[in-house]
């Protein structure tokens, strides 16, 4: 049974020869980590350590949250890491970090909305594929009875309440909550956008959900049926690690492709 998942069927959409470049010829890219990948990866980990504390009845202080971060910036960041923006530095992004993770403490404290488990790993089967991934935080509100799928973001976009309702990354993952504790369990979804401080809910019916499963068997049958893996320029190849070996900007791949 082959094994995908959001973000390798999002890679397909966006464009079609990185997902080939990535996950058919598995070619190594010259370019490493982007800085906003590492700011992403970091304060990521910094909530779930957050989170992993107060499961087990301690609420960190800011001043640790702080230590925690900047130390784990310092060890995971590599002098060579890619800036697009180069009108800004480490040091803006470390910065960005810190207030994401400031204004996230003020407003959550004391973090008593029943956490039940962080990067929970999931698996569902639709049809003749697996679907896995990782759910931030999953917590259970106990006034509504209702399971909450916590998603954490540091890009600078909010997107719409129309696109959120769209998202499928999610609502893959309600999927497997609902398998997990039932289909008749209510299941909110919930984007915590950190660079506006802001969060932003969405539910899915059992019928959506159900049509979402179609929509990912199509899709993924058209990726397996692709003969012609054509490059999609857009704004986001500034930070595509293949650049280089893309055809639209005079690149070749390399002739001796390595393995991931």
């Amino acid at each position: 049974m082959k094994i995908y998942s959001h973000s390798r069927l999002s890679t397909y959409e966006q464009c079609p020869l990185k997902f080939k470049y990535r996950y058919i010829d598995q070619i190594i890219p010259e370019v490493g980590e982007t800085i906003e990948s590492l700011l992403g990866k970091v304060v990521h980990d910094t909530l779930e350590w957050l989170y992993l504390l107060v499961k087990k009845g301690r609420v960190p202080t800011i001043d640790e949250i702080m230590i925690y971060y900047s130390t784990k910036w310092e060890r995971d960041y590599d002098p060579k890491i890619t800036i697009v923006k180069k009108d800004l530095t480490n040091k803006d992004y470390f910065n960005k970090g810190v207030k994401f993770l400031i204004d996230y403490y003020m407003k959550h404290k004391p973090f008593n909305d029943n956490t039940l488990e962080v990067e929970k790993g999931i698996v569902i089967e639709i049809g003749d594929y697996k679907i896995r991934g990782f759910i931030d935080r999953l917590s259970h509100n106990l006034k509504k009875d209702e399971y909450e799928i916590h998603d954490y973001k540091t890009s600078n976009n909010l997107p719409t309440q129309e696109k959120i309702n769209k998202d499928r990354q999610l609502a893959l993952y309600s999927i497997a909550i609902k398998e997990l504790f039932g289909y008749e369990k209510k299941v909110c979804l919930i984007w915590h956008y950190l660079a506006h401080n802001q969060k932003i809910h969405s539910k899915r019916t059992n019928e959506e959900l159900e049509q979402l499963k179609r929509d990912i068997i199509e899709l993924i049958k058209k990726i397996e049926s692709t003969t012609d893996f054509y490059p999609n320029k857009t704004g986001l190849c500034s930070w595509c690690e293949y650049k280089s070996m893309c055809p639209q900007f005079g690149g070749k791949p390399i002739e001796i492709q390595k393995v991931l």
